[in-house]
């Protein structure tokens, strides 16, 4: 295991023994949050990303350790290991490599080479192999067997040709060094598949796409395999040029020198090429395509599953509008606009619906009402969901507003993204049974606005929308991902216990859905908590539950004060005598910010507690339960701007990141079509990843450079001196920047910056000449 705890040490950089101090608690049940917050002397101060890193190293080489067991096991078995083999078995660091190692002991069905060597044909592949001066055809005489029926030299040589082609394929060695040229030097080219042109229209130009596959983005790569699976595409490995008629592959190549083979002129020396090629051709190109696009795929997944959990993690830790009494509104046309009332902490007083839009604009009627909820319930918010009819809600409110300057309200257009699986959801239809899907939304869009971590977290992670080719990649490995970054959002904000609801609290370290519903209940039962004590009294929360969660659940206005503060219940005692050493009272120092900043942390350091954690609990008094969210604030809608059609060339709007993806961002600007800021006109200097520039939920200004109303597409720019219908990767003027963004646009275009490349959309562009298509990629968020 100390192999195991050193390579991960040095894949992160730190210390032999914080590996081990994590580990260890991992293994005794700690979750990340818990051991990243109140375990920093033990793990030297890992941080949760850090430990996110480790545990997954720490599952994959605790496999890999126990697949060499068992393939040991096996040779052995097969009294087959030599010091040799097992020494190259127990050094192997990859899975992949282990496997090589082990093919040619793999048990396998009866091949070809076997029946040959049953036959007595493996003597006449060695005297060949060994001696190519030997005519192949003169030796193999020797080795008729009519009994296996080897009636004839040729099939006396077929037999010995897969003897060869076997033992070549199953060479460790050799394959892992064509599969590293393949690697780095190879190409991955598609065609369409003849008669499919018509049905895969959207996939055009994937029909005759070659790309390195080294640089192959992501998001390319899952639609590559997407128009694969969809039978439109076939893909197979090619070199950057074509080779010369009777050249022989770099890999043959590899193979002949490996195994001492060249042409001589020798008697053997052709049907030894023709093993060679054989070889390369049937046998080790067939093993490396299923091995490379498996590593293309896995690293294509992980790369999209790495931009959905960064989206969503700026998602969930988006500015909450705060505790303020809230309208709700889900637009519609036919059907009307849905409206929910809750007040300050999420509870519902009203609802009902609205017709102000078309087809029935009952504007005096929805006034009417609107004005009676505002002026019933004291409102300070109206949430407006970013749906069908959304700008023309938008523009009623807005109006309803102007109307009515007694009213210090503030309308905010709201992404719903998710709200209708909410819904539509089993916990929607407990807490809301007698009310209809529709209700349930506006209410759901209405809390999102006022917390959007404690609303979002009873959606599926999934449900959002805010990732790339989502459904391309594992789901299993995409959910434990999106999971961790909820619980590490959770954790990071902390949760009232008091009124949080049971999806948010079984994301609390240490708690579970079961927990989480005992918790409700408990307080339901007995009122609310009064204290972190009180939490061991709740069904199933023992002593582990409350140490991992506790200092993550708040108790607002309790007896203790810390209880409303992120110390844990287990320092308490650092406090208190704090408050002793200086004669006040645990109420008057929670908050002093003046007194607290002058506080020394060596002070009061004890064996149990070190600095880190004396110096986190100094924080948490100076500023007693802080929200590390942002401060809340809205893009401003243009007027006028409500649909495509109102975008002009040169506007100069202001409108919200809603996704980011490795080939840009996309940002509402209210005309219910997202637009797409390419990662080369998003800044003026060169951008290797959009997360750089900006994250899901800012606020941003941008230029509209080009509209296609009939695919409806919007191309946008960040860089507000661009010539709109100009290319979005060249700059302005003296500024400098054209190198920077010829950069920027040869980063997204992997083969060269005048090279056609393809989105999944179908578009063919040229990013140099900044045509409509180069802003674009088949990841468009389907709205």
């Amino acid at each position: 295991m100390i192999k195991i705890y050193a390579k991960i040490a040095t894949e992160l950089n730190v210390n032999l023994q914080q590996v081990q101090a994590a580990v260890g608690l991992l293994d005794e049940g700690a979750t990340v949050p818990f051991i990243s917050r109140y375990r920093k002397e033990v793990t030297g101060g890992l941080d949760d990303t850090q430990l996110r890193s480790l545990e997954e190293r720490l599952t994959y080489l605790r496999e890999l350790e126990d697949r060499r067991t068992a393939i040991i096991k096996s040779i052995t078995e097969q009294d087959k290991l030599t010091p040799a083999l097992e020494s190259d078995i127990v050094n192997a660091e990859t899975k992949t490599h282990l496997e090589d190692l082990y093919l040619p002991y793999k048990p396998k069905r009866r091949t070809k080479a076997q029946i040959a060597r049953e036959a007595g044909l493996e003597p006449l592949a060695e005297q060949i192999l060994t001696n190519p001066s030997l005519t192949p055809e003169t030796i193999a005489e020797q080795f008729l067997n009519t009994e296996h029926k080897i009636e004839s030299t040729k099939e006396a040589l077929d037999g010995a040709k897969q003897i060869l082609m076997e033992r070549f394929s199953e060479d460790a060695k050799l394959l892992e060094q064509t599969r590293s040229f393949m690697r780095s030097d190879a190409y991955l080219a598609a065609n369409v598949v003849a008669g499919k042109e018509a049905e895969g229209e959207k996939f055009r130009d994937y029909f005759e796409h070659k790309e390195a596959f080294k640089t192959m983005p992501s998001h390319r790569a899952l639609a590559l395999f997407r128009a694969r699976n969809e039978g439109i595409i076939n893909l197979g490995f090619t070199l950057e040029t074509d080779l010369e008629p009777g050249q022989m592959h770099p890999c043959e190549v590899m193979i002949a020198k490996r195994n001492n083979i060249e042409n001589q002129e020798r008697p053997a020396d052709k049907w030894l090429a023709e093993v060679v090629r054989w070889s390369w051709r049937v046998k080790i190109l067939t093993h490396l395509e299923t091995d490379l696009l498996g590593d293309l795929r896995e690293r294509a997944e992980q790369g999209a599953i790495d931009v959905f959990a960064r989206n969503l993690k700026d998602l969930l830790l988006a500015a909450p509008a705060g505790q303020k009494a809230t309208i709700g509104l889900d637009p519609g046309l036919r059907t009307g606009v849905k409206m929910a009332v809750v007040d300050a902490t999420g509870k519902v007083l009203d609802h009902g619906a609205i017709f102000p839009t078309p087809p029935q604009k009952k504007i005096a009627e929805a006034e009417a009402i609107l004005l009676k909820m505002c002026q019933k319930y004291n409102i300070n918010l109206i949430a407006i969901g970013n749906g069908t009819a959304s700008r023309e809600t938008d523009k009623f409110v807005g109006d309803f507003l102007k109307q009515h300057p007694e009213f210090t309200i503030q309308k905010v257009i709201v992404n719903e993204a998710g709200a209708s699986i909410y819904s539509a959801s089993e916990f929607a239809a407990k807490e809301f049974p007698d009310l209809d899907v529709t209700i349930r939304g506006a209410i759901s869009i209405a809390r999102r606005l006022q917390d959007p971590l404690a609303e979002l977290v009873k959606i599926d992670p999934k449900s959002i929308g805010v990732g790339q080719y989502q459904h391309d990649v594992s789901q299993t490995r995409l959910a434990k991902s999106l999971d961790a970054v909820v619980e590490d959002c959770v954790n990071g904000v902390g949760v009232e216990v008091n009124t949080a609801s049971a999806p948010l609290l079984a994301r609390v370290a240490g708690l579970n859905t079961t927990i989480a519903n005992n918790i409700v209940n408990f307080r339901n039962d007995n009122g609310p908590l009064k204290n972190r004590k009180q939490l061991l009294k709740v069904a199933r929360l023992g002593p582990k539950a409350f140490e991992q969660a506790a200092g993550f659940l708040r108790i607002a206005g309790g007896e203790n004060p810390l209880d409303a503060s992120a110390v844990h219940p287990e320092s308490y005692q650092i406090v208190e005598h704090i408050a002793k050493k200086n004669s006040r009272d645990i109420k008057q120092l929670v908050g002093d910010s003046n007194f607290v900043r002058s506080l020394k942390p060596n002070d009061y350091i004890t064996e149990q507690f070190g600095l880190p954690t004396v110096t986190d609990i100094l924080k948490e008094l100076d500023k007693p339960g802080r929200d590390p969210r942002p401060e809340f604030k809205t893009a401003q809608l243009k007027d006028g701007v409500e649909k495509i059609s109102d975008l002009e060339l040169g506007m100069v709007l202001e409108g919200t990141v809603t996704n980011v993806t490795n080939f840009g961002a996309f940002v509402d600007v209210g005309v219910h079509q997202d637009g797409l800021v390419h990662i080369s006109a998003l800044s003026h200097t060169f951008v290797k990843d959009p997360h750089n520039v900006v994250s899901a939920g800012d606020i941003v200004k941008v230029l509209v450079m080009e509209v296609d109303p009939q695919r409806k597409r919007i191309a946008l720019s960040m860089r507000l001196d661009d010539t709109p219908g100009e290319s979005t990767s060249g700059a302005r003027g003296n500024s400098g920047n054209t190198r920077n963004n010829e950069r920027a646009a040869k980063s997204y275009n992997s083969n060269n910056a005048k090279s056609k490349q393809s989105s999944e959309g179908g578009f063919k562009h040229n990013v140099q000449q900044g045509t409509m298509a180069a802003l674009f990629e088949q990841a468009l968020k389907k709205k």
